[in-house]
């Protein structure tokens, strides 16, 4: 993600479309480094989001209100001391840094105009929110910054407020072109990562996408460039730079897997258009974007515990079975050792006593083999050692064969189990991995707990035909898909010999279109642990054709009869069905 210098611009230009002019109504603090104004416009109010939070600093707009503690904390009540009814006068962002400046008037409690400074400062662990008067000196911040935190710039009531400059970057919105060129051939490095070193504002990402609008690999030296590479620089960058400028932005997403993995303020060419999703307002984009990772990482977070049992118990399966197989190899020997025996109750009556091998024609193969034997031993007492030998070899063979099959089972039922955790979006889609977990003996159930109540459930699409299509979210969802929801019509699909989620296409008695199997195909191949690859191989077969295993986990089925197709994990244009 990129909340860059060009971010910020193009929050800047809405913030000045929608609330300049405006007065601030209501002033909320819902979290320590966070703060919510309402503002008061023509035709209505806006709520303005500002945090400071180190992990995940942000400013937009929001028609989302957040609950406030019942005793506002200070800095709130000073600013509602200050700012209560106060004037948006303008918003401006020095050069392209990530600095927003909220420039308003208020009249004090003579009724004179003051001016103040509300500057949100988004920069990572250091971002903060400090409010200045026109002397620009602190007047109160979110977070109080002494000299024993920071050596470079205290940040405490009475001090002077000032931007520190500990890196040596240019003003890219000031620069001139001869300048950019000379700048860049001097910098040792990286292409891209000579240009996010030498301005302001420039991120990674839109390092890179300058790059590849100039036709030119990111990675490569600056010292390999010639004169018509860094024009091509020159022209993509000031390509840029005028967009800001104008204030021509064009916010996207980048979404990869129906997941968004990036957003610019810029339209980010490097991806394809089928990758990108445009939005009209950078505050909606941030809104939505922030909204989609924090339900991946909260649901992430709250997975630990049972990744970590599921994680630990698949570990010590894999170790067992690795074994169980080396000792199942060594069992290889046992028929040897068997026809070792025979031959040598067979013709050991011709071996001279201190003898230390014999050579005997194998009528097995009608080849001739040489067999070690123990000199002090007699024929029939080396027969009999090797028929104990293959005796063992064989009750070996025999307990293994059940037992490798049974840890292989495990096996797989537990990296099903991951696969779900990887597919679960919600709580309760955890509550039902936890329930099977509990049921195959990997969690104890509470002492006293009942069964708790399952509110999951399955996915819903639609497709572009308009036949529903359900996916299970996990075993528990993949049984009752099969076995209770689908008829004996209704077409069933799964990721080819890889755990994955059960794919249901109600039919209706209809023959499916070629462009549904299709759907129902990629759905199969995305909520899968081969989610993610360009090709995977998905069966899929009328639900007649499917059988439960005997004794078997649930959603674990056998089938004889089935087509397959190789299909890429995209589901971007699959429908969602709303439920009324």
């Amino acid at each position: 993600m990129a909340f860059d210098g060009v971010t910020i611009a193009n929050i800047i230009k809405e913030l000045n479309d929608t609330i300049t002019g405006g007065r601030i109504y209501k002033i909320a603090q819902p979290e320590a480094d966070e703060l919510l104004l309402t503002i008061k416009v023509n035709g209505g109010q806006k709520r303005l989001f500002l945090s400071a939070g180190a992990s995940l600093p942000l400013a937009y707009l929001t028609q989302t209100n957040k609950p406030s503690p019942l005793t506002a904390p200070s800095f709130c009540m000073l600013l509602r001391k200050h700012l209560q009814n106060a004037r948006i006068t303008g918003i401006t962002q020095p050069g392209l840094e990530r600095i927003l400046q909220i420039e308003m008037e208020h009249l004090n409690e003579l009724g004179d105009l003051c001016s103040k400074k509300l500057i949100v400062e988004i920069m990572g662990k250091h971002s903060n929110i400090i409010f200045v008067n026109e002397e620009n000196t602190i007047i109160d911040s979110i977070k109080h910054i002494s000299g024993m935190v920071s050596s470079v710039r205290e940040v405490l009531p009475g001090r002077p407020y000032f931007i520190p400059t500990t890196q040596e970057k240019e003003n890219p919105l000031a620069v001139d072109r001869e300048t950019f060129i000379q700048t860049i051939h001097k910098k040792t490095m990286p292409v891209h990562k000579a240009l996010y070193n030498a301005y302001t504002g420039l991120s990674p990402l839109l390092s890179q996408e300058i790059c590849f609008r100039a036709k030119l690999d990111g990675d490569y030296s600056t010292a390999s460039l010639g004169e018509n590479h860094l024009n091509r620089l020159a022209d993509a960058f000031f390509d840029i730079m005028d967009a800001v400028k104008s204030g021509c932005f064009q916010p996207n997403i980048v979404y990869e897997h129906a997941a968004p993995i990036e957003f610019a303020a810029l339209t980010l060419t490097m991806y394809t258009e089928e990758e990108r999703c445009a939005f009209d307002s950078i505050s909606m984009l941030l809104e939505q974007y922030y909204a989609q990772k924090n339900a991946v990482t909260r649901i992430r977070q709250k997975s630990v515990d049972l990744r970590k049992i599921v994680q630990t118990a698949l570990e010590r399966n894999v170790k067992k079975y690795d074994l169980q197989l080396k000792q199942m190899k060594d069992t290889e020997k046992k028929d040897k050792y068997k026809v070792y025996g025979e031959l040598l109750n067979t013709y050991g009556y011709g071996v001279e006593p201190g003898a230390k091998s014999m050579t005997a024609l194998n009528y097995y193969t009608n080849e001739e083999i040489v067999i070690p034997l123990d000199p002090m031993l007699t024929p029939s007492e080396n027969a009999k050692k090797y028929f104990d030998k293959y005796n063992k070899l064989k009750r070996t063979y025999e307990a293994l064969s059940d037992l490798t099959v049974e840890v292989k089972a495990q096996i797989e039922h537990l990296e099903s189990v991951s696969t779900s955790l990887d597919i679960a979006q919600a709580e309760e889609d955890l509550v039902q991995i936890k329930e099977e977990l509990i049921e195959s003996g990997y969690i104890r159930r509470k002492g006293g707990s009942k069964k708790v109540k399952i509110t999951s459930r399955p996915f819903h699409y639609i497709s572009s035909d308009g036949f529903h299509i359900y996916v299970g979210k996990n075993n528990y969802q993949n049984e009752e898909l099969t076995f209770k929801t689908a008829s004996g019509n209704d077409w069933w699909f799964h990721a080819k010999g890889i755990p994955g989620s059960h794919v249901i296409v109600k039919s209706g008695g209809e023959e499916l279109p070629d462009h549904t199997f299709e759907e129902a195909a990629r759905l199969a191949a995305y909520y899968s642990k081969a989610k993610g690859q360009d090709k995977v191989e998905i069966d899929y077969t009328e639900k007649r054709n499917i059988k439960k295993t005997n004794g078997g986990k649930p959603g674990f089925v056998i089938y004889h009869t089935n087509y397959s197709m190789s299909i890429d994990s995209d589901i971007s244009k699959i429908a969602l069905w709303k439920e009324e």
